[in-house]
């Protein structure tokens, strides 16, 4: 069991999914999902992981047999919040997580530091800060995310 997230976290993590939907809805490009839904990413063992926002493609989305379950993929889309009780190595873990499971990019959102890590693999990872925009093309087509936009 988690404590809910605090002001700060769901003012962020809903102004970045307010960007990706209206980017996705305008180009009708997929299906983005808010907080704490579960992903279905692996069964042995069973993990299921809930990332502040998601964006699954349309072709993607249309594989999903029950949408009332836990979606039994990853999605394209990941993007991480972090809380200010949160250990930067454990989210890390995390987006790395969704990497193995097939997530083609992360984002984790640091409030503290005001920057946006870019995940695009284990090793594809850079910070972005204030004034910088980051391509989010591989998972998103044609989506930018300009930090300030974040941040405001």
């Amino acid at each position: 069991m988690m404590s809910p997230a605090g002001g700060r976290h769901g003012r962020i993590a809903v102004r970045v999914a307010h960007l990706l939907m209206q980017h996705v809805d305008a180009r009708k490009l997929g299906v983005v999902y808010a907080a704490e839904t579960g992903f279905l990413i692996d069964t042995s063992p069973d993990t299921v992981l809930a990332p502040d926002v998601a964006y699954i493609s349309t072709a993607r989305h249309a594989t999903i047999e029950d949408e009332t379950a836990y979606p039994a993929l990853a999605p394209d889309l990941a993007v991480e919040v972090l809380s200010p009780n949160d250990r930067f190595s454990r989210v890390e873990s995390k987006a790395f997580q969704w990497l193995d499971a097939g997530t083609k990019l992360v984002l984790l959102v640091d409030p503290e530091t005001q920057t946006i890590h870019r995940y695009a693999s284990r090793k594809q990872i850079e910070v972005y800060q204030l004034g910088e925009t980051l391509d989010c093309s591989p998972a998103v087509p044609d989506w930018t995310l300009t930090v300030d936009d974040v941040f405001q």
